[in-house]
């Protein structure tokens, strides 16, 4: 296969195939961008079946738990009362998780569910990037695999950042984790050459074409926070940079792809997605955050269910 073709001969023109009337009862498919205030739960549960090529998540990090030493197994168990939708039991993985941490059950109750239906509304060449930081991307490393089946996991990402205050008492942590998994191996659309190009980080150990060109991002992505001052920053307290973001909308979509975010904050996918020529749906409980995303996407359409 050619380095210039996305993955696995998605179409020339990277459309999903939706044959779908609408996406559920409140949303005009033909709609550039729309804006849902409402639960996400709910309102993902009125999309169909595989409808959207890519789902970026952020949602809230589950912070100040208490760690326990015990060992983590993933060792699936046949008798598990919930099946993965790579068709095994994760209820001991589960387990183990929350013996481990007895707060993560709690997390992973509300985060679950959500996960569930970002499996379904993913098309067959789709792609989930869920955001993480180092509190929780282990632990929902492991029920992940569980989850969607360990054969779908595409990578590990690690976002790293230089900025804000630096503890004393230990390495600072500067970096999130962002987990790909597909929902398809065999099918998943990924066009490397769409991405945006960086610089050489020793740009005299290759050639002058090389460093004019640049080079493709690997797994580790060095990109400065949103400041205070930025031009970027619309006031969400966790708004995410949009250089972050346009990396996952470039590779893992293309013009005219549907991209969901239903923890969408500030709205940063969509405003990345809208700028690509993707359409968007963005999803959010926050009558502030709808309200940011509304002022910072005026054309988009504006629901509450």
């Amino acid at each position: 296969m050619s380095s210039s073709e996305p993955h696995h001969g998605a179409p020339a023109d990277g459309h999903s195939d939706l044959g779908h009337p609408g996406l559920g009862p409140f949303w005009d498919q033909t709609a550039s961008g729309t804006i849902v205030h409402g639960d996400n739960l709910a309102v993902t549960a009125t999309l169909p079946d595989a409808s959207v090529r890519l789902i970026y998540l952020d949602p809230p990090f589950n912070t100040g738990r208490t760690q326990r030493r015990q060992s983590v197994t993933t060792t699936r168990n046949p008798d598990g009362a919930r099946q993965g939708f790579g068709g095994a039991s994760y209820d001991t993985v589960k387990g183990t998780l929350s013996r481990y941490d007895d707060r993560f059950e709690d997390y992973w109750a509300f985060l679950e569910p959500r996960l569930e239906e970002a499996w379904r509304v993913l098309d067959d060449r789709g792609t989930l990037y869920l955001h993480l930081d180092y509190r929780e991307a282990h632990y929902a490393k492991v029920a992940l695999d569980a989850l969607f089946g360990r054969d779908c996991f595409l990578n590990e990402l690690i976002w790293a950042y230089d900025y804000g205050a630096k503890s004393t008492r230990r390495w600072p942590a500067k970096h999130d984790t962002i987990l790909v998994y597909v929902k398809n191996p065999a099918t998943y659309y990924f066009d490397s050459t769409a991405v945006d190009r960086e610089p050489y980080m020793a740009p005299g150990l290759v050639t002058p074409e090389k460093v004019a060109r640049g080079k493709l991002p690997t797994d580790v992505w060095w990109h400065t926070i949103v400041t205070t001052s930025g031009r970027e920053r619309t006031g969400y307290a966790t708004q995410k940079p949009q250089g972050v973001l346009r990396r996952i909308v470039q590779a893992s979509s293309a013009p005219g792809d549907l991209v969901l975010d239903f923890f969408a904050g500030s709205g940063t996918t969509g405003a990345v997605a809208g700028a690509l020529g993707r359409r968007y749906l963005l999803v959010d409980s926050s009558a502030d955050a709808v309200a940011i995303m509304h002022a910072r996407l005026p054309e988009a359409t504006v629901l509450a269910v």
